[in-house]
């Protein structure tokens, strides 16, 4: 993942938020949606309601190891918002990244 991989600006957050597909799951949140690039960007947010700030960045630790493991199968192409909720920071990467490739599956975003 390099830095031109990761989306950054409000307004494209805002572009998934309101016209990206949503899967939603008890522990993660994924917006997803084709972009016109050749390669796939992707976002992370945790809210307050995740916790203090060392359960947020927990959470989005947990959320970039799961993805990384991902990260071969996926389609070049698309821009992917995850969003924590509040029980992520208690899990492990595997248990979050099964729930990110059931929401690749649904969304088709995935490869193999």
């Amino acid at each position: 993942m390099t830095k031109k991989n990761v989306l950054r600006l409000n307004k494209e957050f805002k572009r998934l938020y309101y016209r990206g597909k949503v899967l939603v799951h008890g522990l993660l949140l994924t917006y997803c949606m084709k972009n016109r690039l050749g390669y796939t960007r992707i976002g992370i947010t945790a809210s307050k309601k995740t916790g203090n700030a060392v359960r947020r960045n927990r959470a989005r630790r947990i959320i970039k190891a799961a993805y990384l493991h991902l990260e071969p199968a996926v389609q070049s192409g698309w821009d992917i918002v995850f969003v924590s909720r509040a029980k992520t920071p208690e899990k492990k990467s595997g248990h979050i990244q099964k729930v990110m490739e059931k929401h690749f599956r649904e969304a088709g975003i995935l490869v193999s």
